[in-house]
């Protein structure tokens, strides 16, 4: 049996999760000078870290604090005194001097230079080390002890830990097999917070039909996307789209993923329109049609298109602008050029619904930010409990903005915590 006295004794401060925003969390307090104990669920901590940005870890982004902050939409503003007090630039410098070397590539979104997660994961584990934090792997939270309007402590596997201090980072519902499965949210309600409710975002989305099953594996780079609801333009996104089974994905989709659900949500019919050729507007496209038309007019139309699209895309092109792929050329007509000119500037997909939310990259919804204080991210349900990364209603799109958020949140939180009286 193993012995677990040396976790029994009574810790300033108790952290629940080991993601991003409870590792920078527990280091935090542990140089704030308070003893500090990481429980973690699974066998060892940051699994989820390790999978972000396709397993290279989009840290942060360079972006002014304005913009960042823009990212996260309606609660965003709750993250300005974050983002103040441990900025993008912050979290940088924060790594370099751990020994990390970074990389800002398209975007302003800043990786390790060597383009692994893991090493973001293996420099912090080293801190927390020399921080003197101790972590108890394989520690699930029954609950959380509280008396008289004040954290005590916790139950796990049935046994107390007791603290002045415990901060929730438990993550959000999403990846589940990195361990993020929703505790915080069970024990959140318990210490009297309401949850808004969660649902996926940065997450892929089903389309009706089969077009986008007929393209499966088909990946476009330098593509826009525009998103109409119910018919009218909402919001737009230029990047990469990744065709599925089942639908779409890829950067361009996931930035746009969020609102997409919450309008499907409310019952709003949501059409994604791709401009495959965005560079080139319609006059320009026409005249390359015609080019292209003249050069190669004795060709059969779908051997000409592979100019003009991917392989996988050409018979939908074809099927769906009702042109025979055998037509020679130079005999399409006037009206099936420009069918074909709007289809390559507005190739429609009807959304249907987003796929589930243990596909999500990120959780939308959770505790109530008016519930939390932002200048410490304690409680304002129950005091002596600090609450940072995912499990706030706070979400962004891509570009690192997310995992900045958790850091900076778990910097807050493990600092507050450590002076808590």
């Amino acid at each position: 049996m193993l012995d677990d006295s040396k976790y029994m004794i009574k810790r300033r401060v108790i952290v629940i999760g080991g993601g991003a925003a409870g590792l920078m969390a527990a280091g935090q307090a542990a140089e704030a000078g308070a003893s500090t104990l990481l429980l973690e669920k699974m066998k060892r901590p940051g699994r989820k870290l390790c999978i972000t940005g396709k397993g290279r870890c989009n840290i942060t982004n360079i972006a002014d604090v304005t913009n960042f902050i823009a990212h996260f939409g309606k609660t965003g503003s709750f993250l300005r005194q974050a983002f103040s007090r441990f900025s993008n630039t912050d979290l940088m410098d924060f790594l370099k001097e751990l020994g990390l070397e970074l990389v800002t590539e398209r975007g302003g979104r800043v990786f390790p230079a060597s383009g692994k997660a893991s090493d973001v994961l293996t420099v912090l584990l080293q801190w927390l080390e020399r921080c003197g934090v101790q972590i108890k792997h394989s520690s699930i939270v029954d609950k959380l002890l509280i008396s008289d309007g004040r954290v005590t402590g916790v139950v796990s596997r049935g046994r107390e830990f007791l603290c002045d201090s415990v901060i929730l980072a438990t993550g959000g519902a999403s990846y589940p097999a990195t361990g993020s499965t929703g505790d915080g949210y069970r024990l959140s309600i318990s210490a009297g917070h309401s949850i808004v409710p969660i649902r996926p975002a940065l997450v892929p989305l089903e389309t009706s039909g089969d077009i986008a099953g007929k393209m499966e594996g088909l990946n476009l780079r330098n593509i826009n996307v525009r998103m109409l609801v119910n018919g009218k333009k909402r919001k737009e996104a230029f990047g990469e789209v990744v065709f599925t089974e089942f639908g779409v994905t890829g950067p361009a989709i996931l930035t746009l993923s969020g609102e997409a659900v919450d309008a499907i949500r409310n019952g709003h019919k949501i059409v994604f329109s791709i401009d495959l050729k965005p560079a080139l507007d319609e006059k320009k496209l026409d005249a390359r049609l015609l080019r292209d038309f003249a050069s190669r007019g004795k060709e059969q139309i779908n051997s000409l298109l592979r100019g003009l699209l991917p392989r996988e895309m050409v018979s939908v092109c074809l099927n769906l602008t009702e042109i025979p792929p055998e037509r020679i050329a130079n005999s399409i007509s006037a009206k099936e050029r420009r069918c074909l000119r709007t289809w390559l500037k507005d190739f429609r997909l009807e959304v249907t619904k987003p796929r589930p939310l243990s596909e999500a990259i990120v959780t939308a919804g959770g505790i109530d930010t008016r519930e939390v204080d932002p200048r410490t991210m304690e409680s304002r349900r129950t005091k002596g409990l600090f609450i940072a990364g995912e499990l706030l209603d706070v979400h962004a799109d891509t570009g690192g903005y997310n995992l900045q958020a958790a850091f900076a949140t778990g910097w807050i939180a493990g600092r507050s915590a450590a002076h808590e009286k």
